[in-house]
């Protein structure tokens, strides 16, 4: 663990190999998404934009880094999670051989962005390569991230004496109420997998690509707009567990909050059934949206903030806490949510406003999901970090998350006077001063982003491998055997 206040003994078994496997996918998706990402946000900096006349260029590489980042990094990496909670059996050869089937989902979403004639399609929420090859890429990932969790394994634990203490032998700390938040997480996916399933079957057939793929995506994609936000919070509540010794918020109150928060998006497969035409497909999930995560993201962000001020009262942080990446990262992950909440309301129009927004709040996720990697790692018994890399480690989560800061202003900036959300290459070159101003900011704020994805992804590879004490193990274990 970096920067650990406690050292904790690591725990074996088969549930956390396969997390370590999932972790290990999200990481190498997460490698290709910023390789994709550097592509597009270069082809959209002044004055590269001007020499690039193939707009499908950088639509395609849109297409592939938004499924990499915004899914299969997002989804693998709740699988791995998921893998940690206590008390559930160990998964049969379904969870064991799930990791398989998303691996060959993603590498068919890869292969089919080379083919021939393949039209790229920016709808929301999950954007797609107009060939059966994505598609059915798509499918595979998701049955395998299904697979890997759904079943009795997900609802069984253990029963513990007190849930919401802190067991100081655990390698990961999980209090109960980030229990809770994840598997209301898990069956938030499985609600979106209901929503897509019913979309698919009542949407209007006949309809041209743009048409079909935007409203076959609109209501799993706000869906899954809620797995992450609940997923985000449950790291949350991890993180300042193990900085502080014990949890936020009680168990019984998270999952109070948890099942407001669940509760109307139960609403899901009803409006997928009236038909994709329909008032209530439309405007429901926009309005389950805006009014059942807000309120509840932010009272837990009350709750962890509350239990920070508390916690420097009482003389148990002080200014030198920022150098843990465990607080850093919580403060990093909050302040781009709030920055989310923020410009989501200053939406007017379709302009690039809207990923501004979106870009800071999955940008509140990736940076909570960065730092908690750390105490999985410590969880899968990798070598305690040098100095250098605990250093290091510090200023990754404020690198990343001050860069996505900057590219979501400057997103915004641009979108303030009228710019297009979805114009590439030379399509965007008509414009003011104002909007080449906050495309220049958003350029430089990316680049500044994918430095410190690099440097998370370079922390990763300097820890991830054994410690001598589970070599050792591992050794003896085998010449016992």
């Amino acid at each position: 663990m970096i920067s650990s206040v406690r050292e904790p003994t690591v725990p074996g078994g088969v549930a956390t190999r396969s997390a370590s496997h999932w972790l290990g996918l999200s990481l190498a998706v997460l490698t290709l998404a910023g390789l994709f990402s550097l592509i597009v946000v270069i082809g959209r900096m002044p004055p590269f934009d001007r020499f690039v006349t193939d707009p499908l260029f950088f639509k395609r590489g849109l297409v592939v880094h938004v499924n990499l980042a915004l899914v299969a990094w997002f989804y693998s990496f709740v699988a791995a999670l998921l893998f940690l909670l206590p008390g559930r059996p160990a998964p049969g050869w379904i969870g064991r051989n799930a990791l398989f089937v998303s691996i060959a989902g993603v590498a068919m979403m890869l292969v089919a962005v080379g083919l021939p004639g393949t039209q790229p399609v920016l709808s929301n929420y999950v954007p797609v390569i107009d060939h059966w090859l994505f598609a059915t890429g798509q499918v595979l990932f998701a049955v395998g991230v299904l697979s890997s969790f759904v079943g009795r394994r997900l609802f069984r634990t253990a029963p513990t004496p007190s849930p919401d203490a802190h067991e100081r032998n655990a390698a990961f700390p999980m209090p109960g109420a980030a229990q809770v938040g994840l598997r209301a997480t898990a069956a938030g996916l499985v609600l979106a997998a209901a929503t897509f399933a019913i979309t698919a079957f009542r949407i209007t057939p006949g309809l041209e690509v743009d048409v079909y793929y935007e409203l076959l995506f609109w209501g799993g994609g706000h869906v899954l707009q809620l797995c992450c936000s609940t997923a985000m919070v449950s790291v949350w509540l991890i993180l300042l567990q193990s900085a502080t010794g014990r949890s936020p918020i009680s168990t019984h109150s998270a999952a109070l909050l948890f099942f407001a928060m669940m509760v109307p998006w139960l609403a899901s497969p009803v409006l997928a059934l009236q038909g994709t035409w329909s008032p209530g497909y439309r405007d429901g999930f926009t309005t389950l949206m805006r009014w059942s995560i807000f309120p509840v993201v932010s009272l837990f962000l009350i709750a962890c903030l509350r239990q920070l001020w508390q916690e420097r009262r009482a003389g148990r942080l002080d200014v030198s806490a920022l150098a843990n990446p465990r607080i850093s990262g919580f403060l990093v992950s909050a302040a781009l949510t709030l920055l989310g909440f923020g410009l989501g309301a200053a939406i007017r129009g379709s302009n690039t406003m809207i990923p501004a927004h979106y870009h800071a709040s999955i940008g509140g996720v990736t940076a909570a999901f960065m730092t908690v990697t750390y105490l999985m790692l410590h969880a899968y018994g990798c070598v305690r970090p040098s100095l250098r890399v605990r250093r290091a480690a510090t200023w990754q989560p404020v690198v990343y998350g001050v860069g996505q800061m900057i590219f979501a202003t400057g997103f915004g900036l641009a979108g303030v006077y009228g710019m297009s959300r979805k114009a590439y290459g030379a399509e965007q070159a008509s414009r003011g001063l104002a909007e080449s101003i906050g495309l220049g900011v958003m350029g430089l704020g990316g680049l500044l982003a994918i430095v410190g994805g690099i440097l998370f992804l370079a922390i990763v590879a300097a820890i991830w491998r054994p410690s001598p004490e589970v070599r050792t193990n591992a050794l003896e274990s085998a010449t016992e055997a």
